[in-house]
Formats: structure tokens, C-alpha cells, sequence
């Protein structure tokens, strides 16, 4: 055995500098990686908020927390069960990382399994080895869920505004030993989809309250186009059919969305203006008079009166106070001209000739189909707008 060298003051010197420079390497090197990995988790959170800022789409946004909750905190699944406040039942929303469809059917009342203590406790659950506890493990219920493995379990309850929407459910297939950074990342994790859930929530509620105030705004105008119609008998279902004929010339010239909406709404409501017409004139079985028919031809401006002020139906108006305009300028209550009559008008004018010219009056029979078109083609340029004409024929001569 050789013997043991003894080094100098300066070569402890150097050494000890040499394990000073190595010890701060380690040092850097950890500095570096802590604060990148602190970097993609600011990175994450950012994700989530863009998701949660481009879609009310919750599946979407759900879908983006699950993965960079994998892939931040490095655990082998997550899921997230979202509360049913009617049934007051935990219900799977999402899921990453499983093998099988263990969780995908979950529905745990309150108070029940893990989850169910998360949630009504408003505490995060932890539990280090899943295989020791034995029937207190919820999870057991599943029959697929030993398959997976994991012994490591996290829930944490979804809290907003003190209001509990759900449950973040980690899952680990190993011994899990997590720090104080870990444990803060998870918490902002659960805070971002908690506020996910509430909007997405907050979003559904104003798309049902939108589209049950638009249903009964509609079912106010049929309500209204069905009064009429008892008004002047003569008339009968005609709302409906040309409202139903207008909405099919509208998209076959191309108008869509909003546009229609207002066309439906303006079509139900052309003749609104006739409740301002005396019941001896609009009644009268015989031809009116010119003092009576000054009055009639009234009717367009007092359906403008009386719906101007409703703020909804205003984008409705070009019907009701514009269907009686001519394209030569010699139709009423303004002698518009043209292109100066809103299209929406344009395509009514010439459905409602139409349908007027085949219904029976007491003072004249029915038209046939064939001599109304004939009629509207050769009114095309003169009465109606001729590109209107055009797409009308094609509609119906096919």
C-alpha cells in the first residue's frame, strides 16, 4: 500500500476552489432550473387564461388544463369532475393519462369517496398509498380501476366566489413526495379551472335567457300576426305563408343570419299598421272611396308609429313600412324609387303580390299560379326590383 501523499497549502487551496466552483455549478444549475421550470408554469397559466379568454367552449378549455396539469406537475393522469348543483352529484368532465374508462362514469354525491369529502369539506384530499385504505377508497367501486395502478391521490375542490363547482382529481402511479412549489402550482391550477367553470357557466346562462327571451319575442309577433288575421278574416294563415315564402327568397338571394331574423320578425308584422285602420274601412265588402283609400294607404306609416318606439323590432321596420313601395317610385307612404327601398322590402313586395293575387276575396277569385307569376314577370322593372324578380321565378318555376 503506498503511502498517503500529503498536499501543500497551495493544492488545498486550489482544491478547496475547485469544489467552491463545483458547489456553485450545482447551485446555478439548480438556480436555472428552478426558475425555468417557474417559467413554464407562468408559461401555463398564461395558456389556460388565452383559453379560457378565446372560448366559452368548456371542453376546450378544460382539455388545456388537464394537459399542462400532467405535464407541469409530472403526475401520470387527471381528471375533473364538475358539480351538478340540481342533483348535488360530483359528474366527469374530463380526463388525461388513463388506460381505461375507470372514471369516465363517475357520479359521487357529496361527501362521498374522496372527491365527495373534497368537495363538501372545501379541503384538499390527500392520500399517499390508495391500496391501504381498503373500502374507504371509493374508487374501488370501479371495476377497472385497480387496473390502473396509481397510488397516489390528490383531490382538490373548485372554489369560486366561495361557491364549490367541482373537484381536481390528480393521480399518481408512484409514491408522490411533493414541495411546497408543487402543492402552490396545483392550487393556481385548480383557481384557473374553477374560473373556467364559472364563466362557461355564466356564458350558458345568457345564451339561455337570450334564447328564451327571443322565443318569446317571437311568439309575441305570432301572437300579434294571429290577431290581425281574426281582424280581417279575409286574410286567413296569410302571415304565415308569405313569412314562409320571404325567409326562402331571402336566403336564395343570399341574405343570412341577423338579416333573417329581422326579415322573419318584419314579414309577421307587414300589416300591423291596419289596427290603426277603422273596421267600416278595412272591412268594407265593396271598393273604397279615395278619402278611404288615403286612409288605407296610412297603414304602412302607423305600423311604423306604433313599432319605432319597440328598440328589438326597429331592424324590422323596412317591411312593414316599406312593402308598399314601388320600384318606379309610384308606391306609398313615401315614393321611394329603386334601390332607395330596403332590399328586405323588395323581396316582401313581390312574395305578398303573389300570395294576394292567389287567395280568394270576396270581391274576386283566386288567380292561378301560373297568372300571378305572369303577372309578376311582367311587372319586373315596374312594380318590383328585377333581380328580386328573377330569383323569385327561379324559386318557384322549378
Amino acid at each position: 500500500m503506498g503511502a498517503v501523499r500529503d498536499f501543500s497549502a497551495t493544492e488545498l487551496t486550489f482544491l478547496q476552489g475547485l469544489a467552491d466552483q463545483a458547489a456553485l455549478a450545482i447551485a446555478n444549475a439548480r438556480l436555472l432550473r428552478d426558475a425555468q421550470s417557474h417559467l413554464r408554469k407562468i408559461q401555463s397559466l398564461r395558456e389556460i387564461d388565452m383559453a379560457i379568454a378565446a372560448s366559452f367552449d368548456l371542453g376546450i378549455t378544460l382539455d388545456v388544463i388537464l394537459d399542462q396539469t400532467i405535464s407541469l406537475l409530472e403526475v401520470h393522469a387527471a381528471d375533473i369532475l364538475l358539480l351538478n348543483p340540481k342533483l348535488h352529484t360530483l359528474e366527469f368532465a374530463g380526463g388525461r393519462g388513463f388506460v381505461t374508462a375507470a372514471l369516465q362514469y363517475t357520479q359521487l354525491r357529496l361527501g362521498e369517496s374522496y372527491a365527495g369529502r373534497a368537495a363538501l369539506e372545501r379541503r384538499t384530499v390527500h392520500i399517499p398509498d390508495l391500496s391501504l385504505r381498503g373500502e374507504e377508497n371509493g374508487l374501488l367501486r370501479s371495476p377497472l380501476f385497480g387496473q390502473e395502478g396509481f397510488i397516489t391521490y390528490f383531490g382538490i375542490p373548485l372554489l369560486v366566489k366561495g361557491e364549490v363547482k367541482g373537484v381536481l382529481e390528480i393521480f399518481h402511479r408512484a409514491p408522490l413526495h411533493p414541495d411546497q412549489d408543487w402543492l402552490d402550482f396545483l392550487e393556481a391550477l385548480a383557481r384557473q379551472a374553477a374560473i373556467a367553470i364559472d364563466n362557461a357557466s355564466l356564458f350558458d346562462g345568457l345564451q339561455r335567457s337570450h334564447l328564451e327571451l327571443s322565443l318569446a319575442y317571437d311568439t309575441t309577433l305570432d301572437g300579434w300576426a294571429h290577431a290581425m288575421e281574426l281582424r280581417d278574416m279575409e286574410v286567413e294563415d296569410h302571415s304565415q305563408r308569405v313569412t314562409e315564402m320571404t325567409m326562402r327568397l331571402a336566403r336564395a338571394m343570399g341574405l343570412e343570419g341577423e338579416a333573417l331574423v329581422h326579415i322573419r320578425r318584419g314579414a309577421l308584422l307587414h300589416d300591423m299598421g291596419k289596427l290603426g285602420v277603422p273596421d267600416t274601412i278595412l272591412l268594407k265588402p265593396g271598393e273604397l272611396t279615395d278619402e278611404e283609400w288615403n286612409i288605407m294607404r296610412q297603414h304602412p306609416q302607423f305600423a311604423f308609429d306604433m313599432l319605432s318606439p319597440i328598440k328589438y323590432l326597429r331592424p324590422a321596420l323596412d317591411i312593414p313600412y316599406g312593402h308598399h313601395e314601388r320600384w318606379d317610385g309610384s308606391g306609398y307612404p313615401r315614393g321611394l324609387k329603386g334601390e332607395q327601398i330596403p332590399l328586405a322590402a323588395r323581396i316582401f313586395a313581390v312574395v305578398d303580390v303573389f300570395d294576394a293575387l292567389t287567395s280568394a276575396r270576396p270581391y274576386r277569385e283566386a288567380w292561378s299560379r301560373e297568372e300571378a307569376i305572369e303577372y309578376i314577370r311582367e311587372q319586373a322593372g315596374k312594380l318590383f326590383d328585377p333581380q328580386v324578380v328573377e330569383a323569385f321565378l327561379a324559386m318557384v318555376e322549378v
